[in-house]
């Protein structure tokens, strides 16, 4: 792929090249280990001409999504960031039970709960058929579908257009972003809000936050490039808030042109975007430099470690851990295992370096001397956690934005 996939511009500029790697969350079992680890292509590039990130090669979504074993309900964070959202929305756009939400990857249901506790009619749409059972368990209305035109125009046929779409972390997964804006468009009813999160490409690039780079996430979305996506879609882009979660995320509100005011927000972060060069090459060639720097130092370290006769280990089995890993090549010459509070992965491997990834308490039975955070943007959460091994003397080893001890 050689072309963007929003403006159709012939010539990508590529940025980074992380090799093969396999899928991040793929992670095989322990009989699975004679079998074939297929790996793809992983390299992010940008378009000259609307200035939109994007990976250029693309895994089928089907092979990506189809059974998951990212499940957000794992992470107290995710379900305190879900509830405080949702509470908010209700207020804020007098939602209640003439209303109608959408959710477009629902993943288990972690944020659609809160609207069934308020009442409020709701729609989750899943493709991975695992997580969506584990959402219907909990009451939740969940198609088990990937969002696009074609499924937004029937469920706008079958009356069910929306007052609220909400997309958190997916906008960046679908691979025909022309297709996804449009099916939004569809779906909302004519005073309608669409409000997307997903992590944001000024932050993601400046704090070095290169293992975000996956497979499944084909885009690193700017405000620069959205304006001209959305609106070729009939959509306005009328607010935009900036959030610390998963590194630094933009809040995304959009609407049909003409309906919502405006706010200053979307100048003003169009023209400090600017100010940071986004619309110029030379911004984006020092990342990769960066991102060597970074393996360099890591790798130095845990080898300095481990020849000083100290256990390390890691925590965090999520998918930018598998990417870092693979892309420093740590394997289980400096790492013993990696602990991860999900039991979905707990049995399971590391991909591609095979790691065996273990519950949290591991690290406390365990004792290493050493944790690599490869969860990084759940440092806060994890540290509280992990209490007790830390005061067992036991350190965390923080890899971005710049490699710490903690």
């Amino acid at each position: 792929m050689s072309s963007c996939r929003s403006c159709g511009h012939p010539n990508l500029v590529p940025i980074l090249d992380l090799g093969l790697q396999p899928l991040a969350n793929n992670l095989p079992r322990p009989e699975d280990l004679g079998k074939p680890e297929p790996r793809f292509p992983l390299c992010l590039a940008v378009c000259p001409a609307c200035w939109l990130m994007q990976i250029t090669e693309l895994v089928p979504p089907v092979t990506l999504f189809s059974e998951y074993l990212y499940f957000s309900s794992f992470s107290d964070a995710m379900l305190r960031h879900a509830r405080l959202a949702v509470e908010r929305y209700i207020a804020e756009f007098d939602l209640g039970p003439r209303s109608f939400v959408i959710e477009i990857a629902s993943n288990d249901g972690y944020l659609l709960q809160n609207f069934v506790a308020a009442r409020i009619p709701c729609l989750g749409i899943e493709p991975a058929a695992n997580i969506a059972r584990v959402a219907r368990q909990k009451g939740i209305e969940t198609l088990e579908a990937f969002f696009g035109l074609d499924l937004a125009r029937r469920l706008a046929a079958e009356g069910r257009s929306a007052d609220l779409v909400l997309g958190n972390n997916v906008f960046a997964h679908a691979p025909d972003t022309n297709d996804f804006v449009a099916g939004l468009a569809a779906v909302l009813r004519p005073r309608g809000r669409v409000i997307l999160e997903f992590p944001y490409g000024v932050d993601f690039l400046e704090r070095t936050e290169f293992d975000t780079i996956y497979h499944e996430h084909v885009f690193y979305f700017t405000l620069t490039p959205l304006l001209p996506l959305f609106e070729r879609h009939g959509l306005e882009i009328f607010h935009v808030e900036r959030i610390p979660i998963h590194g630094g995320s933009l809040r995304l509100f959009a609407g049909r042109r003409g309906e919502h005011p405006v706010r200053e927000s979307v100048a003003a972060l169009l023209a400090r975007e600017e100010q940071q060069g986004v619309r110029s090459l030379a911004w984006y060639r020092g990342f990769a430099d960066r991102v060597r720097h970074l393996r360099e130092e890591l790798v130095r370290l845990l080898r300095t470690l481990k020849q000083r006769g100290h256990r390390l280990a890691a925590y965090g089995a999520a998918a930018k851990g598998s990417t870092l890993l693979n892309y420093y090549a740590i394997g289980t010459d400096l790492l013993d295992f990696v602990a991860d509070r999900s039991p979905y992965k707990q049995g399971r491997l590391m991909p591609g370096v095979h790691l065996p990834i273990r519950p949290p308490e591991a690290l406390l039975q365990e004792r290493p001397d050493y944790t690599l955070l490869l969860a990084w943007n759940f440092a806060d959460e994890i540290l509280a956690q992990q209490e007790a091994y830390r005061k067992a003397g036991g350190r965390f080893i923080l890899p971005i934005p710049e490699v710490r001890i903690l």
